[in-house]
């Protein structure tokens, strides 16, 4: 998606390198969703065949954990000397009302049409990389942030130059709002109201507001493991949670929230357990 919003901008340019055309590029959305969902299958299936040739039994089902070492698939019982928890995180959609009508960036990516015009509300990455995808695919695009600037905590003069850079791109910045109400019309479009006024006529309105991890219904409590007011798993230094045979890794633990990052963690776990050497993950 990222790929199919930069094709505008090079439309635009390549009119000054003497690229002549004579009615304007129009973008297919069924067409990028529906090449989009087969390449997903084609990794999907790559992603199996691995498993597979490394000897791995998947079992797809949803998993419950019974007792320290039973997980519960679907009625049928699994016993280990070891679970490992990575279920990762889910996008969080702040409760006020109207939200129902909200998306977030799971359904943002799989939308059935090109949103007309679309609010995002959050200043992290997640919400500029959809701003940025969406107004290269012809959106108008509204970002609403309840700080002063985007990209929260990142270095100061990224913060300014990616802000200036996406509002010259014509991405409109709402600055120091924040959502109160969704409000949907008899026409079916969505008006967004915020601590200084209202906006209307929007076909989207989807929240990148963060991520909370998903542990919901996993048996977790019950079992003894640890989860903090986040609903993040508590692990110590080398991924144990407060069940000696239970580890996780991952979003779900709420340390830092990157795809590498899981990975490096999974790859000091498997030292810990299986190589005979305890490896705490390396954040530097």
């Amino acid at each position: 998606m990222v790929y199919a919003s930069k094709y505008s901008h090079e439309f635009d340019e390549s009119n000054g390198f003497g690229w002549k055309y004579d009615t304007e590029p129009k973008h297919d959305w069924s067409t990028l969703m529906a090449n989009k969902n087969a390449e997903l299958q084609r990794l999907t299936g790559i992603y199996k065949n691995i498993l597979n040739k490394a000897g791995v039994t998947l079992i797809e089902g949803r998993g419950k954990i019974v007792d320290p070492h039973t997980v519960d698939v679907d009625g049928k019982l699994y016993t280990a000397r070891h679970i490992l928890i990575s279920v990762g995180g889910r996008p969080f959609i702040p409760d006020i009302p109207g939200s129902e009508y909200a998306i977030d960036s799971d359904v943002a990516l799989d939308l059935p049409s090109k949103p007309g015009k679309v609010a995002i509300v959050g200043g992290g990455y997640i919400a500029l990389e959809f701003a940025g995808i969406f107004n290269g695919l012809t959106s108008e695009v509204h970002v609403f942030i309840r700080q002063k600037k985007v990209l929260r905590g990142f270095d100061e003069e990224i913060r300014d130059f990616v802000g200036e850079q996406m509002a010259l791109r014509g991405i409109q910045f709402h600055t120091e709002e924040s959502p109160q109400a969704i409000v949907k019309s008899a026409d079916g479009s969505l008006s967004l109201k915020t601590n200084k006024g209202t906006i209307e006529g929007f076909s989207h309105i989807m929240f990148a507001t963060g991520r909370r991890p998903n542990t919901k219904n996993l048996g977790l409590e019950s079992v003894g493991v640890k989860i903090n007011k986040n609903g993040a798993i508590e692990v110590d230094e080398y991924s144990r949670t407060t069940v000696p045979s239970i580890w996780a890794v991952g979003d779900v633990t709420d340390r830092i929230n990157l795809t590498p990052v899981a990975l490096m963690e999974g790859a000091a776990l498997a030292k810990t357990l299986f190589q005979n050497e305890p490896t705490k993950p390396d954040y530097r």
